[in-house]
């Protein structure tokens, strides 16, 4: 993940302005624009089938998966946004202002590539804690595991770490995504 070279902070309202980026993930932590490099394949692949295995299971008219190309407002002063691998909402408690969301979706998904350092991993998760996610899986291909976390008291806590069996979000109990379909062969 980079910034951009001899970048500024940036305010929200100048953000607005700005052109939207063409083949490339952006987003802004505390000021700072980030974009993100290409997803390599086996990150794609995982994608894919976990976005998938939603759809197939979930009401379209009632919830909507989107892939990394939907930035969530965490907070406009300092200008921070983020963009997850996948996020799927209700849609009826969607918020949306300007063109981007100003409201937590009922689960993220982020998969872990090798620009991932801990720090910023952890700060992402601070991030969707703070904006009220109430739940994040976060998904480790080098693993092969797929680690659970539960908004409470405000802060996102590993509830469990899961290399087999199946995943079910809180907030959806009939969906039910078997982990040893997700990894590419």
């Amino acid at each position: 993940m980079a910034s951009l070279p001899n970048a500024k902070t940036v305010t929200y309202e100048e953000w607005l302005t700005m052109p939207e980026v063409q083949d490339a993930i952006e987003e802004v932590v505390n000021g700072e624009i980030r974009i993100m490099p290409p997803a390599k394949m086996i990150h794609t692949w995982i994608a894919q089938r976990l976005r998938k295995s939603l759809e197939r299971q979930l009401d379209d008219t009632r919830v909507q998966v989107f892939p990394a190309e939907v930035a969530l407002i965490i907070r406009k002063s300092p200008l921070t946004t983020r963009v997850p691998d996948i996020s799927v909402f209700i849609v009826e408690s969607m918020v949306e202002k300007n063109g981007y969301v100003e409201s937590p979706p009922q689960l993220v998904i982020e998969i872990l590539s090798p620009a991932n350092t801990r720090k910023r991993q952890q700060e992402k998760l601070a991030d969707y804690a703070a904006l009220g996610v109430p739940e994040v899986w976060v998904v480790s291909p080098e693993a092969r595991n797929v680690e659970i976390l539960l908004l409470e008291d405000n802060q996102l806590r590993r509830s469990q770490i899961l290399a087999e069996g199946f995943l079910q979000p809180k907030l959806f109990p009939n969906v039910q995504i078997d982990i040893t379909q997700i990894w590419p062969d």
